[in-house]
């Protein structure tokens, strides 16, 4: 019999179903071999989202300083755009967005190294079409995050 909480789940992501059956996942990144807590460890949703909010903002604000006057509608492409290639910049260059940098984020290879232009630009691509990224696995990684073989932690 299928019970309101695994019902809930496709929302709360699979770490919810499991312990809601009484799995236990271990700590996100523990089958990666990542620490549980410290530099290296899984980012968390918390930040992971306000690191995207922080970058979404100044792409809007960047769009809004070049297009004033302009509609919501004639901006909403333009700051897809601007997002988009602010975190193909800053994540190639730097590990990590504006917003990921403020709160302590960075995209890592699996292998703990910086990722690679190719490998950033899937992660963009897919990160600017918004629903990958909304599909989690137990160690927080989107789609996004699996097709360029990285995941986001802590600095």
């Amino acid at each position: 019999m299928v019970d309101r909480r695994a019902l809930g789940g496709w929302l709360s992501g699979p770490r919810s179903v499991a312990e809601a059956a009484g799995i236990d996942l271990g700590y996100p990144g523990e089958r990666l071999g990542l620490p549980e807590e410290g530099p290296n460890a899984v980012g968390g949703m918390t930040r992971r989202l306000g690191a995207t909010f922080i970058d979404w903002t100044i792409a809007q604000f960047v769009v809004l300083g070049a297009m004033p006057g302009s509609t919501a509608g004639e901006r909403a492409a333009p700051i897809l755009i601007v997002f988009a290639l602010i975190n193909l910049a800053m994540v190639t260059t730097i590990g990590a967005g504006i917003g990921g940098r403020l709160l302590g984020l960075r995209v890592a290879r699996l292998d703990g190294g910086n990722p690679m232009l190719p490998a950033v630009a899937i992660r963009t691509l897919m990160l600017a079409l918004v629903v990958p990224a909304l599909f989690i696995d137990r160690d927080y990684r989107g789609v996004h995050d699996r097709l360029a073989r990285s995941i986001v932690v802590r600095r």
